[in-house]
């Protein structure tokens, strides 16, 4: 999610997770980044009133709609842990929000949305259904686990598929499943992750550039307009 003065997150009692709140939208002006989702190789847990819905791995930046426009509340899953939870692969999620009810029983889904419309705080009943669905889940993968915090720390897939024990084609296909997209396109969808978080400490884009493994900064600038739809400055002004 695109930071904004509106937008917060809290300590998460999943292990790896994010809990967050935004509220609603407002309905005319503002900049062009606000609200906006980039891709960041998670899915996301969310509710709105009357809701519960599932937001896949993103390939490309997010607007949400007129009918999206909150408030929110959501648990972001770490990169791979998702499809345990949902019982379902992440690919067949890829750039796509689904209602919760379509990927388990619509009585079960109805029951769980009127408790959360109905809590003093519906992200923490969120979070303790989160909480749920992970006890119920088989335990996460441990090689997805390593996959993803390979490509995180900026090394190569060469390089993780080496570390993971897996040939090209075996870590493709869990990758799939697990993240949404091949490892090529998560590796770069952290790169971008990893460039806008030292942009927006201060450091110089030609020197972030350098230090998350761009090419050099017009890389850096053709990645983040091909991936987030904006210009780098756009996202740092917003």
């Amino acid at each position: 999610m695109e930071p904004s003065a509106s937008y917060q997150e809290r300590a998460c009692r999943l292990p790896g997770a994010v809990l967050w709140t935004k509220p609603a939208l407002g309905r005319t002006g503002g900049h062009a980044s606000a609200g906006l989702v980039l891709p960041d190789g998670c899915m996301d847990l969310l509710w709105t009133e009357g809701r519960l819905l599932v937001a896949g791995p993103d390939t490309r930046a997010f607007h949400p709609g007129p009918g999206l426009r909150g408030p929110w509340a959501g648990v972001r899953f770490r990169p791979g842990a998702a499809p345990a939870l949902l019982g379902v692969p992440a690919h067949e999620l890829r750039d796509r929000r689904v209602e919760l009810a379509d990927l388990r029983p619509a009585a079960e889904v109805r029951r769980l949305t009127e408790g959360i419309d109905a809590a003093p705080d519906p992200a923490a009943a969120l979070e303790a259904l989160a909480l749920r669905l992970a006890a119920d889940a088989q335990p996460e993968d441990r090689l997805i686990r390593a996959v993803a915090a390979s490509l995180a720390a900026g090394r190569s897939v060469a390089a993780t598929a080496e570390t993971v024990g897996l040939g090209a084609r075996q870590l493709h296909r869990r990758s799939l499943a697990a993240f949404g997209y091949g490892p090529k396109t998560l590796a770069r969808i952290l790169r971008l992750q990893r460039a806008l978080a030292l942009a927006r400490s201060g450091v110089p884009q030609a020197e972030t550039a350098a230090r998350t493994g761009y090419a050099d900064q017009a890389h850096l600038a053709r990645d983040v307009r091909e991936l987030a739809g904006l210009p780098l400055t756009a996202l740092l002004s917003s």
